[in-house]
């Protein structure tokens, strides 16, 4: 019945939990031994598809696979911004697949923790409700499932909090204090929520588990890629040392250059995500940037 795309930490996670109650294949580019893997061809069969592959990879996936992707029931569950194009998921996806057809999974959700069956809760979005509850439908009871017509507040939401994670890893790793930490964290959420409302995103979907909760867990953790290439972003590694230590995808360094290109051609006040992207990609040292964004 379901058939999930992409068997990194996070979709693995989805196939087990949702194995629980479902009949779910996984697939992936690499070959993996586990239950249930079958090839990419075998898993576009399945009526619901789980999209969960790096965000920088979709737009290619999708152009060599939209033909498969024709009336099916899609759940995205990657989150991220294409830096390419600087395009929201949304708009990749909409681009093959009617709307009435996808919907977009995000919240506080640690694959980790998922893995062990802990509670969490989530967000699904679809400007079709309908499709919003039956993908809810098929998940267990450790995981409450809210649903919502706000895809792009959704969307911004699980993009713009791998951003601020990376800033309050750097902000740790200074040793400047829990203080100065919830001071990025909560401006960090007001940044995030004024680049979303700019695209017609609800101011209240900050506030719930899309927002809100997926930022204070995402930014307070070493459980977190992102908060982890923050931190060692501050001792002075170099980031393809860190990525490669890493050995999985950080989105947030891919999704700041997209928002960076955003809100410099529309105008958009995003301080934060300026100095992550100066960090990264402009070698601004990290002391200076965090003071200047502190001060």
């Amino acid at each position: 019945m379901i058939g999930i795309i992409g068997s990194g930490a996070w979709g693995s996670a989805l196939f087990k939990a949702l194995s629980l109650k479902n009949n779910v294949v996984i697939t992936s580019r690499k070959k993996r031994k586990i239950r249930n893997f079958v090839t990419i061809e075998e898993a576009f069969k399945r009526e619901y598809i789980i999209i969960v592959i790096a965000s920088q990879a979709i737009n290619e996936f999708l152009e060599k696979n939209y033909k498969n992707l024709k009336n099916k029931k899609i759940l995205i569950a990657s989150k991220g911004i294409d830096n390419k194009e600087c395009k929201f998921l949304n708009e990749l996806f909409e681009k093959y697949v009617d709307k009435k057809n996808l919907a977009f999974l995000s919240g506080p959700s640690f694959a980790k923790e998922v893995m062990q069956y802990k509670p969490t809760a989530l967000v699904i979005a679809s400007e079709n409700l309908k499709l919003a509850k039956e993908f809810a439908s098929f998940f267990p009871k450790f995981i409450k499932i809210y649903t919502d017509n706000d895809v792009i507040g959704v969307e911004v939401a699980g993009a713009y909090k791998n951003v601020i994670a990376i800033a309050a890893g750097i902000c740790e790793g200074l040793n400047l204090g829990e203080n100065a930490k919830a001071a990025l964290i909560s401006r960090g959420l007001v940044e995030m929520a004024r680049f979303g409302e700019y695209f017609g995103a609800k101011k209240e979907t900050f506030l719930g588990v899309a927002g809100s909760g997926d930022l204070f867990l995402t930014a307070n953790s070493t459980m977190s890629r992102n908060f982890r290439v923050g931190l060692n972003l501050a001792k002075g590694k170099m980031l393809n040392d860190i990525l490669t230590e890493l050995g999985e995808v950080a989105e947030g360094v891919w999704t700041t250059k997209a928002i960076f290109n955003i809100s410099r051609k529309e105008s958009i006040y995003t301080p934060i995500a300026t100095e992550v992207y100066k960090i990264i990609y402009e070698y601004k040292k990290v002391k200076e940037s965090l003071k200047d964004l502190l001060s």
